[in-house]
């Protein structure tokens, strides 16, 4: 029996092979490719070419149906961008991609973060070392082992490939989920407070964020890391993501507990102030600690068999395992 080719996805191949060499030819060394075969693939983007202040990395995986039908999956790598910042950047690209549906978008992507560099290095030139900036005396410390601070960690990132980034959720009539706070631990000066929300959409994911940056105190935290795991009844398979807003590695760790303690329809977000006395590895003690509490407090334990607090039911898969 001969094999059927989908057009549309070999039309999808084409174009993307195009592009990848359209962008390797017009950035040079500055573009790399990871995988060929998964499509994975960064550029290394500096506000200016002879004399960088700042950078960042941006880390993509090409879907199989991109540009037709999905987004790029992407991540942004760089020390210095964080909170409101991060957000600003991630809805610009939003809404090129919003903008240019089924085109081919990762030039005009590069060149939106080059001219947001641009324009946050021109605002911040009274600092000496702008990439800096919020960093914990603990990233600053181990920064002086590893010059490389911006290389993307692919294995965070391919977490990803299984759904489009948050902006593929574009609903007006989604609600706020509710947000609890927990208790708060504090070491050596350092604070940590926990934030829980039960979400089941990624857009919901975006309008927690939002909404706890509205608070003055949370958003003027050193480090806001985050982890969900949304569970799609209609696949049997997860959408899961984290970020480490700055605390190296801290989204990774945060994301794994909530895997192991197998929660769904649930996003943590932990907000960190730096009290100027180094921590180390009981940084990530604290953080992970603060996450669990707050998910046994509010009824989120592994042998729980209500998927959401929010009322939405689902089933539980009986041996599926997440990727």
């Amino acid at each position: 029996m001969a094999d059927v080719t989908n057009p549309e996805s070999e039309g999808d191949l084409q174009d993307q092979i195009e592009e990848v060499e359209a962008l390797s030819s017009i950035y040079g060394d500055e573009w790399c490719v990871i995988d060929e075969a998964s499509r994975i693939f960064c550029i290394k983007i500096s506000n200016d070419l002879e004399e960088p202040k700042l950078t960042a990395c941006l880390q993509i995986i090409l879907p199989h149906d991109y540009p037709s039908a999905s987004p790029p999956i992407y991540q942004i790598n760089a020390a210095w961008l964080r909170g409101p910042e991060r957000t600003k950047l991630a809805n610009s690209l939003e809404d090129l991609y919003v903008e240019h549906v089924g085109e081919s978008i990762l030039y005009l992507w590069v060149e939106k973060v080059r001219e947001f560099l641009v324009d946050r290095s021109l605002s911040s030139e009274t600092v000496d070392q702008p990439e800096k900036v919020n960093m914990t005396a603990e990233e600053e410390v181990e920064d002086d082992d590893d010059d490389d601070e911006d290389i993307p960690d692919f294995k965070t990132l391919q977490l990803n490939t299984e759904h489009t980034h948050l902006f593929m959720d574009h609903a007006n009539d989604e609600e706020l989920p509710p947000i609890k706070h927990g208790s708060a631990i504090t070491d050596r000066r350092s604070t940590f407070q926990p934030h829980l929300a039960p979400v089941v959409t990624p857009g919901q994911v975006k309008m927690v964020l939002g909404k706890l940056y509205e608070n003055k105190k949370i958003a003027s935290a050193t480090h806001n890391i985050y982890a969900y795991r949304i569970y799609r009844e209609d696949k049997h398979s997860f959408l899961q993501d984290c970020e480490d807003d700055g605390e190296t590695a801290a989204g990774g760790r945060l994301l794994h507990l909530l895997q192991i303690l197998d929660v769904r329809n649930v996003m943590v977000v932990v907000s960190r102030w730096y009290g100027g006395i180094l921590l180390g590895p009981d940084r990530f003690k604290h953080i992970n600690n603060c996450a669990r509490n707050i998910l046994v407090e509010q009824g989120y334990t592994a042998s729980m068999d209500e998927a959401t607090k929010s009322g939405a039911k689902t089933k539980r898969p009986k041996s599926k395992k997440t990727k």
